[in-house]
């Protein structure tokens, strides 16, 4: 199968200058070029409108033996921000000595190429007989901002024996991630006048117990580890209050980003959160409320599963990549294969982790190509093994 970067290049190049942000969710631009890519190519593929049909996804099946392995990307980026600071145009895709700048080239633009290619490949490797199985793609809308964009396409069969989120991992194998709840917590205060402070109730002064509580909570969570993964965190992360200057605030929010282990439940670290507060009420008599805004479960397979060890050897031999177990404290949508289908799935792609989000964010091309070649290699003993 032809891994020439040439192709790999002319794909993330056009899905990078399509602006695809989220928020507010600007898809729809790169699934109609992954469809109509495609569709160029002669292979089927749906445009898929659930949850949002103003957002839509892509799905598409090649080949029908087994084992089926379902090659997972999503297809919306975190806004550029203030684009003075870029030294390339985050959509202009520019390449300078063999690197592409630009945002979600890393954050996962690279990896839903590779997904392309790939598809596209083992479409022919199976007509013409070389292997047999099947391959699915997805390209998903809302991971940034934990829609159900894979979860949908799973749920409307679009599944398969295995699962890949091409993520950036630099060629590691992840099998076991964290999850991640974010919590905002309203502490109640009474305004007045800054002239007057003691006739109001100054929510900032109320915030302090909050706070010291959660400095001691992410101190106690911290003793969870996970032999991967490391320590669980309960980060406090914004304190937003205040009106006006001469203003005595009537409340004040607090966000904890709180790191789950694949051990924790989230319906446990609600009740965590819970008593902590009812804690400080006692205590202190400061009134609280508090909302999970964001969820991402914890996700784990074993590590010795089939599709993470073919991955770890393939990624040794090809790149060079450590083959020994890894996790990623990132959270991704492989969630929705181990969690919600029931399926295993590892997180595994081109580029570092450490690009995500940056200010010009960038991919190296060459190790892009090499890690379509460990994906097509990967592949194909899966299919070997199996026939």
């Amino acid at each position: 199968m032809s891994t020439h970067s040439d192709r790999l290049e002319r794909i993330v190049s056009e899905l990078v200058a399509r602006e695809s942000e989220n928020p507010p969710g600007n898809e729809a631009a790169v699934a109609e070029f992954v469809h109509e890519w495609f569709a160029d190519r002669g292979i089927d593929a749906d445009l898929v409108t659930r949850p949002d049909p103003d957002r839509p996804q892509v799905a598409a099946r090649v080949g029908d033996g087994e084992p089926t392995v379902v090659l997972n990307g999503h297809i919306d980026v975190v806004p550029a921000g203030d684009r003075s600071k870029w030294t390339h145009d985050p959509y202009g895709a520019a390449v300078v000595d063999g690197t592409l700048y630009g945002r979600g080239s890393a954050d996962m633009k690279t990896g839903v190429a590779l997904g392309m290619l790939a598809t596209a490949d083992f479409a022919s490797a199976f007509d013409g007989g070389k292997v047999d199985g099947s391959v699915v793609f997805h390209a998903a809308m809302g991971e940034e901002t934990a829609e159900p964009g894979t979860k949908t396409l799973l749920e409307s069969g679009y599944d398969g024996d295995y699962g890949v989120v091409l993520e950036p991992t630099g060629m590691r194998t992840a099998t076991s991630e964290k999850g991640l709840a974010w919590y905002e917590i309203t502490v109640a205060g009474d305004p007045s006048h800054a002239s007057r402070p003691d006739q109001g109730d100054n929510a900032i002064a109320n915030a302090r117990p909050v706070l010291d509580a959660l400095d001691a909570y992410d101190t106690r969570v911290r003793e969870r580890r996970h032999d991967l993964l490391g320590p669980a965190y309960a980060t406090t992360t914004c304190l937003e209050t205040g009106v006006k200057e001469n203003v005595v605030p009537g409340s004040a929010t607090i966000t904890v980003d709180r790191r789950l282990l694949p051990s924790e439940d989230v319906t446990d670290i609600d009740a965590e959160v819970d008593a902590l507060l009812d804690d400080v009420e006692s205590e202190h008599g400061v009134r609280t409320d508090w909302e999970r805004t964001r969820t991402y479960e914890p996700a784990e397979i074993p590590v010795d599963n089939p599709l993470a060890s073919v991955f770890r050897e393939q990624s040794a031999e090809i790149a060079g990549v450590p083959d020994d177990p890894w996790g990623i404290e990132a959270s991704t949508d492989v969630r929705n294969f181990v969690n919600d289908a029931g399926t295993p799935a590892i997180t595994w792609g081109p580029g570092d982790l450490d690009q995500a989000h940056t200010v010009d964010e960038c991919i190296d091309l060459a190790h892009a190509t090499t890690a379509l070649d460990v994906l097509e290699a990967s592949l194909t003993e899966l299919f070997e093994a199996d026939g």
